[in-house]
Formats: structure tokens, sequence, C-alpha cells
């Protein structure tokens, strides 16, 4: 907000001194409320990750019924983002902290929760989406792998975990574990690779958000190799982890590819 004074010589029989002082009160006042009023944003941090070919909580991930699955090395690791509840209360010095951390986002609290829906409301969506990512992924895995639904029941399980952004991992995780490299080699080439980005039906990878945390989150468990949707590129990159890799994807069978080409140390594995 700007003041426009015309002089400040005398207001209304006050000195200089008494004028800007009363001028600057709606400024304190403003400022008042700014630090300890509650503001419309979220901070986010890495959060867990977890290896869609292992166990999570006691229970596997991915289990298959229908065929035989194969028993695999190295890892694909799914990343997850933290941030603080949709009825959090984050204050004007919690922003400017985020702002200046690079293990820390700020970002606006729509962006991260439904506008207007409650705690309780959030959790079913975020639970549904999550339901909805799983049976995308394995549509999409065995459309990858031409095996035939009917045939084939894939059960996915992660605990505590809600969302779409996990489905390019599932698929890769039914991929490795169903037809490895193609050729009797793991996808993963024992190595611990991680990545994000939601799947459809046709296999396309879409973005996701919180990239640059991810990474970190990759980084910190163990990760060399990140898949990341390519149009996220320049997020991933921007705060990137020394000794991670990135690898831009945008179809489930470019990933596959990549992750081929990378294993078998043949042909071309693209880069952001």
């Amino acid at each position: 907000m700007a003041f426009r004074l015309s002089g400040l010589s005398r207001v209304s029989g006050l000195s200089r001194l008494q004028a800007v002082a009363v001028c600057a009160l709606p400024v304190v006042g403003l400022f008042a409320v700014a630090v300890f009023a509650p503001l419309p944003f979220s901070l986010a941090q890495p959060g867990m990750t977890a290896d869609v070919l292992g166990e999570n909580k006691g229970d596997p991930v991915i289990t298959i019924s229908g065929a035989k699955a194969r028993e695999t090395s190295g890892q694909l690791r799914m990343t997850t983002i933290e941030a603080t509840g949709p009825d959090a209360s984050v204050k004007l010095g919690d922003v400017l902290d985020g702002w200046f951390r690079t293990d820390r986002a700020v970002m606006p609290r729509d962006s991260v929760y439904p506008s207007g829906d409650n705690v309780k409301e959030i959790e079913k969506y975020n639970a549904e989406e999550m339901r909805k990512s799983q049976d995308t992924a394995t549509e999409a895995a065995l459309n990858q792998l031409g095996e035939q639904s009917d045939d084939i029941e894939v059960t996915l399980k992660l605990a505590d975990v809600g969302g779409p952004s996990a489905g390019l991992l599932f698929s890769l995780g039914i991929v490795d574990k169903l037809d490895g490299d193609g050729s009797g080699g793991d996808l993963t080439g024992g190595r611990v690779i991680a990545g994000t980005g939601t799947i459809d039906a046709a296999g396309k990878v879409g973005a996701v958000g919180g990239v640059a945390l991810k990474t970190q989150a990759a980084r910190r468990d163990g990760a060399t190799i990140f898949l990341v949707p390519k149009a996220e590129c320049s997020d991933a990159k921007s705060e990137l982890p020394k000794g991670l890799r990135l690898i831009p994807v945008t179809t489930l069978k470019g990933a596959v590819n990549s992750l081929v080409a990378l294993e078998k140390d043949k042909g071309s594995v693209p880069s952001c």
C-alpha cells in the first residue's frame, strides 16, 4: 500500500516528527497483522520414499497372481513430499524461513489441498486418487507388456500415502516383476532408482509438482537415478543433489527403454 503526502512540514497542526509517526501507524498495524495472522500457504519438505519392488510396513507393495513374478534386485523408489496440514497456521516468519531454505518450499495452500475441504474430506480424496492411480498403473503396465488383465491380477498396497504421483513407479515395478528388461535381467540393473509422475492407461506420464524436494528425498535414500516428467526438468534441476542423475520421461514405454539402455549400456539415455 502506498501513502501519498503533499508535504510533511505541518499536518493539522502537528510537527513534522508527529506527522510521520501518525502516518506510520497504519503501516505498523498492517505489518503486525502480516506477522501474526495465518497465511494461505503450506510448507513442504522432502518426505518418505518407498521401494515398490519391496515391502512397506511388512506387506509387499506389489503382489501378482495369475503369472509367475520374477525375483528382482535393485530398487524402484516412489517419492513423496510432506506438507503442513490444511488446518495448520502458517505465519509470515514460517514463509520467510521457507523461502530461504533449499530443503523447504512455500506453496499456495490451494495447490496442495482442494480449496474449502476439511481434513477428513481431503484424506478421503487423496485415498481415492491413490486407488485410481494404482488401477491405472496396473492397466498401463499390462498394456505395455501386451498382457490381458483378465489373466493377471495385481494388488498394490502402500500405507499412509495419498495422491496419484506414484503411478509411474507402480507401473515400472509391475513391468520389472513380470518381464524385467525383457531378456532375463532386471529393469533396475541392480541400481537404486527413484522417480515420480502420474500415469494414464495409455502410459502417458504427467507432471506432479514438488520435484525439487522429491529429488532430495531420493538422494537421501540412496538413489542415483531419478525419473522425472519431462515438463518438470527445470524444477528438478533447480536444487539437484550431487550424485543424482535426471532422466526425463513422457511415457511408460520411454521410461522402460531408458532404463534398459542404462542397464545394458547400449543406446542413448535422455537427460534434462
